[in-house]
């Protein structure tokens, strides 16, 4: 078996990669894995360091825009999973152009290479946010999509191109809509290591607005693991919601964070509300629970744990990554 994994050096992508490598997945025991990633300033090889001795692991660094290369790894795949994306909202706020080129166009081309490889599976990973703001309850796969900002705005985009491959030609592709990640290897520029970082170096961490919004805590391992499942046994033409069932006030999360590494409210800044900023994110996980047996595993207070260490452990990996982001953004 073949698996080409777009995006396989970036936070969500690598960890995956390091799970189907070392064993995690029982139906890619023994599949060759092939990354193909653009090593934009969120992905980097160092993600891939634990398994980059395996012989099933082939690297490609490359853009998924790129049809000619992206139509020459198709060939004998049997599974893709599409995690290549720009996902960060404030990036896309101020300027969405490179995310609809990579997750509109990238994805196409993706789609029309698996099309034309006869590809076994494509599952397309997706996110919460292209449903909107939720007051209350939570969004069932059937809800409309609403995005407020560019970023989400491009990943509905994708996730209708994907489901038109599904029923113009009848290509077996699944999409997948998670909530909030955190773990391990997450860029630093996302809320938990953003925060976890800064405290580290005496810095001050930013709360928006009120602190209020409301966001669902999802640890990578169930997130990747519930990708599998879909992978293994989703329905094609099937969109999965996956949760990790933990939702806490941007406060809430900041309180935990700060009490983690021994700080107080004084390391905290007040600034300007995000435009656009969603209330609140809730993901109903009935579907894939019923019909492929998810749930979350790993617990709120152990995996922000265990990531806090991480971080405390592994300074050599983040802070060559903002000092990179920080060149970059002059």
């Amino acid at each position: 078996m073949r698996v080409l994994v777009t995006g396989g050096a970036g936070f969500i992508g690598s960890h995956y990669v390091r799970q189907a490598l070392t064993g995690a997945y029982p139906a890619l025991a023994e599949a060759e894995v092939v990354v193909l990633d653009k090593l934009t300033y969120a992905g980097t090889e160092a993600n891939l360091a634990p398994v980059a001795a395996e012989l099933r692991l082939r690297f490609v660094r490359g853009d998924i825009c790129d049809a000619e290369l992206v139509a020459g790894l198709m060939k004998g795949i049997d599974l893709v999973v599409h995690f290549a994306a720009e996902s960060h909202v404030d990036r896309s706020i101020h300027g969405s152009a490179d995310f609809v080129l990579t997750n509109v166009l990238g994805t196409q081309t993706l789609l029309q290479a698996a099309l034309n490889a006869e590809v076994g599976k494509f599952v397309h990973v997706s996110t919460d946010e292209v449903y909107g703001s939720i007051d209350e309850g939570s969004w069932t796969e059937d809800h409309v999509l609403e995005p407020n900002s560019p970023y989400s705005a491009s990943k509905a985009s994708s996730d209708l191109m994907a489901r038109a491959f599904h029923r113009t030609h009848g290509m077996p592709v699944c999409i997948t809509r998670c909530s909030n990640n955190y773990g391990p290897y997450q860029f630093p520029e996302k809320v938990i290591p953003l925060f976890v970082t800064n405290l580290l170096d005496g810095r001050n961490v930013p709360l928006y607005g009120d602190g209020l919004n409301v966001r669902d805590w999802l640890h990578v391992d169930d997130h990747c693991r519930g990708i599998q499942l879909v992978a293994d046994g989703g329905r094609p033409g099937e969109i999965y919601n996956i949760g990790g069932g933990t939702e806490l006030t941007n406060r809430e999360l900041t309180e935990r964070l700060l009490a983690a590494v021994g700080a107080g409210w004084d390391r905290v800044e007040r600034v300007t509300d995000r435009k656009g900023h969603d209330r609140r994110y809730s993901v109903d996980i009935t579907k894939i629970s019923e019909e492929l047996g998810y749930r979350p595993r790993v617990s709120f207070d152990e995996g922000l744990a265990a990531t806090v260490r991480w971080y405390q452990e592994n300074r050599a990996w983040w802070e060559q990554l903002k000092e990179r982001a920080a060149l970059g953004a002059r």
